[in-house]
């Protein structure tokens, strides 16, 4: 039995080869030979039955439905299939290109049947593969793309790639272009990071060839956007018409308000009736108010509104019974040098002149009575309702010091005064509070000061004499050295003129020489009188002996010199000499006169006994 099977299987290999005479049983013949596989003829196995000639047609046909793929060239190419990963391009080859889907995420609306640009990288891979690449043809023809549109100033397609110092830099055609911070909105932007990974409408507005730089803007569009909103609004605009609008942005001078598309601007003046230092203090950003039209320009595109305007004027509202000479009550909202503005009720102010902040005549700074948020009580001074203006006075709630100023400070009477002010001339004491004298330089003190500082300070608590009055122009006369002795009482009845005393030289210089003397006493010789008896000048520290010469009151001033000591003294000597011989030839000439003819001979007579020794 198994012999039979073998034979039936074996059968066929035998007798094949003979009953088939055809190609094919030609080709079965050749399959059974030993043949080596690289040596087999796969065209001839695959074109079986088929002729020449055909097969020559149905490739020629064939090559005409493909389109001629050249490496390095860019071809247009349809989408035929969209998933997150790749994105597959058919440009009519033998087989369909696979790109990146990342490449086309500068273009979200891409979809299947869209027609893209793509450069052949290479016909056929290892694999066989077609390789094509959309952001290398983007690239190729990106910067054509970018001068075209920004010539024309065509809208282009961006991707935001990410966040930069300034801005974004952002895809455009494949080229990496840069969003500054400030060209991304019209209104500030809070926060840059919500608009990275979107894809945005840009306008190109500046190019730099050598360094292929670009520069977008996405603010240019809405710009050119809200022009024309604004143009259409403002065609629409009254003054006086009242809008509603949203808070955009809040500065220091005001707030811009956005009314649709378009932006207006409220001054801070005009937010509130009532004084603010800052428009926070009165809206807040996105809050939606209402606003009245003030102003709009057509040539410049602004519009001023006002928010204050929607309500009445608080001078209108104040109290009918008003009056001058009322007393109020506010707080103060600003202060300068002349004088601070006190807010009686909310939009109602007053000035209080600094003048009418005490009763003293000097000159006072606003500062050194009121400061912002006091609260204090006035006087209304003047009212003017139309004008919208009043003056207040604070001193009129207080006693006039002056008024009773001769019977509480009466002339030659000693106070207590605080020393306020310094200057050249002398130096202001506050008695109380409204009233002050002037010192007087001359009458600090009995020596002579170059400076009243040299005496006393501000702020210093001295002894003070009312020497005089004008109670019309509230001025005092004060004096503080007639509390105290007057020394030149003393130095002029200790040192008159001619006094010769011991003095120390202090000190010298080329024209004039300051002494002192033991009692501490100070005063001043011409340079050539303090010349010493040898010729010599006199040096510092030297104690000579001086001769008062001249001495005055007037200008508490003691002149000496030393020169005169020595040379009077010589003069009286000479003089003395002098009389002396005088008087000795007198007494000659007398008795010369009294000597008679007999005495001449009794002469003769003793100088005989002289010679002779007896």
């Amino acid at each position: 039995m198994s012999e039979e099977i073998k034979n039936v299987a074996e059968e066929p290999q035998v007798e094949a080869p003979v009953a088939e005479e055809t190609p094919k049983a030609a080709k079965k013949q050749a399959l059974n030979a030993s043949v080596a596989p690289e040596e087999f003829d796969w065209d001839a196995f695959e074109n079986e039955g088929v002729a020449e000639d055909n097969k020559a047609e149905t490739l020629a046909a064939y090559e005409q439905t493909l389109s001629k793929v050249t490496e390095n060239e860019v071809v247009e190419g349809v989408v035929t299939s969209i998933n997150k990963r790749e994105v597959v391009v058919n440009i009519g080859a033998k087989s369909e290109g696979v790109i990146s889907a990342p490449e086309f995420r500068y273009n979200p609306d891409l979809k299947v049947g869209d027609k893209v640009e793509v450069l052949v990288e290479s016909a056929e891979d290892k694999k066989g593969q077609l390789i094509i690449s959309h952001k290398k043809a983007r690239q190729l023809k990106s910067w054509d793309m970018v001068n075209a549109a920004y010539e024309s100033g065509e809208v282009v397609k961006g991707y935001v790639k990410t966040r930069t110092k300034g801005g974004m830099i952002v895809d455009v055609f494949g080229i990496e272009a840069f969003l500054p911070g400030s060209q991304i909105d019209i209104k500030p932007i809070r926060d840059y990071d919500v608009f990275v990974d979107t894809t945005m409408d840009f306008k190109i507005v500046k190019i730099n060839q050598e360094f292929k730089n670009v520069v977008v803007s996405h603010k240019a569009l809405l710009e050119a956007e809200q022009e024309v909103k604004r143009a259409e609004l403002i065609s629409k605009l009254e003054k006086g018409q009242v809008l509603e609008g949203v808070v955009k942005n809040i500065t220091n001078y005001g707030v811009f308000v956005d009314l649709g598309g378009v932006d207006g601007l409220i001054h801070i003046t005009d937010l509130s009736w009532g004084r603010i230092s800052h428009p926070e203090e009165v809206v807040a950003l996105d809050q939606k108010i209402n606003v009245v039209v003030l102003d709009f320009n057509e040539q410049q595109k602004r519009i001023a509104l006002g928010l204050k305007q929607l309500t009445a004027h608080p001078w209108e509202a104040l109290s009918a019974d008003l009056k001058v000479g009322d007393t109020v009550k506010g707080k103060v909202v600003a202060v300068a040098d002349y004088g601070a503005f006190v807010e009686v009720e909310p939009g109602v102010e007053g000035l209080v002149h600094v003048s009418e902040m005490s009763w003293s005549p000097r000159l006072h700074s606003a500062q050194e009575f009121l400061k912002m948020g006091d609260e204090v009580e006035a006087q209304i001074l003047t009212l003017d309702r139309e004008a919208r203006k009043m003056s207040l006075g604070i001193k009129q709630l207080t006693v006039n010091p002056w008024d009773s100023i001769r019977e509480k400070y009466p002339v030659g009477s000693q106070h207590k005064a605080t020393v306020r002010n310094i200057t050249n001339f002398g130096v202001f004491a506050e008695l109380e509070d409204g009233v002050e004298g002037l010192i007087h330089i001359s009458d600090l003190s009995w020596n002579k000061i170059k400076h009243p500082s040299e005496m006393v300070q501000s702020g210093d608590v001295i002894d003070v004499v009312i020497l005089d009055f004008d109670e019309n122009s509230h001025k005092l006369s004060l004096g503080h050295k007639q509390l105290t002795p007057n020394p030149w009482d003393e130095i002029e009845a200790k040192y008159p003129v001619g006094t010769v005393v011991d003095a120390t030289v202090a000190t010298a210089n080329d024209k004039n020489v300051t002494v002192t003397f033991a009692d501490g006493t100070e005063a001043s010789a011409f340079v050539r009188e303090m010349v010493k008896e040898d010729g010599k000048a006199a040096v510092a520290g030297e104690t000579l002996p001086v001769k008062v010469i001249d001495l005055r009151r007037s200008t508490r001033s003691i002149r000496v010199s030393h020169l005169r000591t020595y040379q009077e003294a010589k003069a009286a000597r000479e003089t003395a000499e002098v009389e002396s011989a005088k008087k000795a030839i007198k007494k000659v000439q007398t008795s010369v006169e009294k000597t008679t003819l007999g005495d001449i001979s009794a002469l003769a007579a003793l100088k005989d006994k002289l010679a002779k020794g007896e």
